[in-house]
């Protein structure tokens, strides 16, 4: 936790950990104060972060902010032309859009492909982001006359994006109201790593929003790697999370938002309790990624039988399996070598869980009440990867906040295409941008103070809400069966 000090330096608190992190850091303490300064070499990062991330933050601060921008204006539009890379080849029905695939090798329908024998071949010129789509407007004929707008348009926004968002950042965006200029000095370089994280994020929920609305489906391909790398990127430094208010001795201060925020420390976490939560979390994920097909017409023997042969018919099965049994490996070591590296773990662990859980319910809850599918499962994998970067609080209200970003979403769709069906998907990319962008305001100001206020009764509140929404909606659909009858 940053708390300023009298003699105007700013200094973290080791009370923010539980009890393992605080005896893991104990020989890099100073024996003489609770409290220990930060490494003049390496910043904040330098106490609990390994050397070469905190370096090269270091680096990266050391350079101008002239030097910053433009290198961040070519990353955001390497980033762009990644996602529209990502974009037409990752989705389900893939389509040689892309400047980087070779068009005349594509499988094609024969008046496609009489379409694509006529037209030029590509270049490497074609791959010169924005350039490269001006060029190849010349395919119009087989792709549409304003295919090439788009993928423009998304290269010069994250060219855009990236060095404001970086300037917000490390200006104290998403630090609390009111902090003191030091103390916004001291979390530079956590706020830059934050920035980078965000931005790789940024990338991948761009591709998502944009398959999600050519094909309202999101594939695992897109978020499974999401998924992991955030789990991963979490077990390396707890300065991968947001940064959360909290309190030591009446005194207000920051730490990340980790698992246990903002309820403070408790040894569930370190606990063999921890430990079972942590796998079980990852083998329910993996699971549910799994091919499942469950017939119940001829009996439950039959069900299960044509359960197992599916999941032992399908190769994706394999591949899930070895995911599981490296990802349960690496939590048992990380639980048993990592006290500092397990509660960022965690913290991803359970934004996955509920993350993905609560799309996941109220997918089946909205499904079994009114006989339709409420949402797809792209959106409980896509929500699960969101609530493994942001964690369990900013998944919450990621959840509340996302059809509100949706109104604007149906809004802008219907105008341009008159459409008012729209993905899920995009609404939660949405919502989980204005999240992590007002993230002082909707959480350390707000949220924070609820989840203090209510304390067990949000479990209960988890537990209780799903069967009591099933029931209001199956009431509800009676109802407008019975005044509207279906004319079949």
């Amino acid at each position: 936790m940053l708390l300023p000090t009298t003699d105007g330096k700013v200094r973290m608190i080791d009370s923010t950990f539980p009890a393992p992190v605080v005896d893991s850091m104990a020989p890099r303490l100073i024996a003489s104060q609770p409290d220990f300064q930060i490494a003049p070499t390496h910043g904040l990062l330098g106490e609990i972060t390994p050397d070469w991330l905190a370096g090269g933050m270091a680096a990266w601060l050391a350079l101008s902010t002239t030097t910053q921008t433009m290198v961040l204006a070519l990353l955001g539009i390497i980033g762009g032309a990644i996602a529209n890379h990502i974009i037409p080849t990752w989705c389900w029905y893939p389509r040689p859009i892309s400047p980087w695939v070779n068009r005349e090798r594509w499988p094609l329908l024969p008046k496609f492909q009489t379409i694509s024998e006529g037209l030029p071949a590509r270049t490497w010129m074609d791959r010169i982001p924005v350039i490269g789509w001006l060029r190849l407007r010349r395919e119009s004929e087989m792709f549409g006359r304003w295919f090439w707008v788009r993928p423009i348009l998304i290269e010069l926004s994250l060219a855009v994006t990236l060095p404001l968002m970086h300037h917000a950042y490390l200006g104290g965006q998403l630090l609390p109201a009111g902090v003191l200029p030091a103390t916004i000095a001291a979390c530079t370089d956590w706020m830059a790593l934050l920035f980078f994280l965000h931005a790789v994020f940024l990338v991948w929920l761009v591709a998502a929003t944009f398959i999600d609305f050519d094909e309202r489906t999101i594939p695992d391909s897109l978020t499974i790697p999401g998924t992991i790398f955030a789990i991963v990127v979490g077990t390396i430094t707890p300065f991968a999370f947001l940064p959360g208010t909290v309190v030591s001795n009446s005194v207000e201060g920051i730490a990340p938002t980790l698992a246990n925020h903002p309820y403070g420390l408790s040894p569930f976490w370190s606990s063999p309790n921890g430990l079972f939560t942590g796998l079980l979390i990852w083998a329910v994920w993996c699971f549910a990624l799994a091919d499942r097909r469950f017939y119940l017409r001829r009996g439950w023997s039959k069900a299960w039988a044509y359960f197992w042969f599916g999941l032992k018919r399908n190769p994706a099965s394999r591949i899930l399996v070895a995911i599981w049994l490296v990802g349960s490996i690496a939590i048992v070591s990380v639980y048993l070598s990592s006290p500092i590296g397990w509660m960022g773990m965690m913290t991803s662990l359970t934004g996955l869980a509920v993350g993905g859980g609560t799309i996941w319910i109220v997918r089946l809850v909205c499904g079994w009440a009114v006989q339709m599918e409420a949402m797809g499962f792209g959106d409980v994998t896509l929500m699960a990867m969101i609530g493994a970067v942001i964690g369990w609080q900013g998944s919450i209200l990621t959840f509340f906040l996302s059809p509100i970003a949706g109104l604007l979403i149906v809004m802008v769709v219907f105008v341009i295409n008159r459409d008012p069906r729209t993905p899920y998907g995009p609404y939660l990319c949405v919502g989980t941008l204005l999240v992590v962008w007002f993230w002082d305001d909707v959480y350390n100001a707000r949220f924070r103070t609820t989840l203090l206020l209510m304390g067990d009764v949000l479990l209960w509140m988890a537990i209780v809400m799903p069967p009591v929404l099933a029931g209001m909606m199956w009431i509800t659909r009676k109802i407008r069966l019975r005044l509207l009858p279906d004319p079949e």
